[in-house]
């Protein structure tokens, strides 16, 4: 059980940092909000993890950077990022690691192989979706938050911060699918995780 529970906070230590360095690389836009490879790393880290592991992952980073250290794009931190106009899509990133891995937990009861891959249309059906709800959850917080925070309207906040990111989005929507489950089922085969009780 101990062995288990230290797999588990190497685990999620471990993410944690991935999602720090992939933070790292964003790509400015005119709206003030950069693209960044954060809403690409935190589902994985959900599928991978699990709902509650990849939660806890996301949670630890947005924490660390909240007291200051440099893990947001852009080597920043401290309560100014949380706080600022673009706080918002922040802390919603650990509902995104629990909405993937959630859909990721639901996918595998309905469909899964003995050596714990999933390849049927539903799986991938079901955790997309739980992507989908991920980004809509990063969207909506991220974009009432920058309102607050700017006084702009709403079709300003949306052109701002959603309608630039959609292409985007998407293309990110379909590497997560592709690497999620691929990387899951690597850590699986090497005995890392558990497909049945990733939760």
């Amino acid at each position: 059980m101990r062995s288990n529970k230290t797999l588990d906070l190497c685990l999620i230590a471990l993410f944690t940092a991935v999602i720090a360095i992939v933070s790292q690389f964003n790509i400015p836009l005119p709206g003030g909000v950069p693209m960044t490879l954060q809403t690409f790393i935190i589902p994985v880290a959900g599928i991978v993890l699990g709902s509650k592991r990849g939660f806890t992952s996301a949670l630890i980073y947005v924490l660390l950077g909240a007291v200051g250290m440099p893990v947001f794009t852009g080597l920043k931190g401290g309560l100014g990022s949380v706080l600022g106009v673009t706080g918002g899509f922040i802390i919603s990133f650990p509902f995104i690691a629990f909405a993937a891995g959630l859909f990721d937990e639901l996918a595998v009861k309905f469909s899964h192989d003995k050596d714990g891959v999933q390849r049927s249309i539903t799986y991938y059906g079901i955790v997309l979706l739980g992507i989908i709800l991920g980004n809509l959850v990063n969207y909506g917080i991220g974009t009432v938050w920058f309102m607050a925070m700017t006084h702009n309207s709403l079709g300003a906040a949306l052109a701002g911060c959603v309608i630039p990111f959609i292409p985007t989005t998407i293309l990110k929507n379909v590497l997560i699918l592709v690497l999620g489950p691929a990387l899951k089922h690597t850590l699986y085969q090497a005995h890392l995780i558990n497909v049945a009780s990733a939760a």
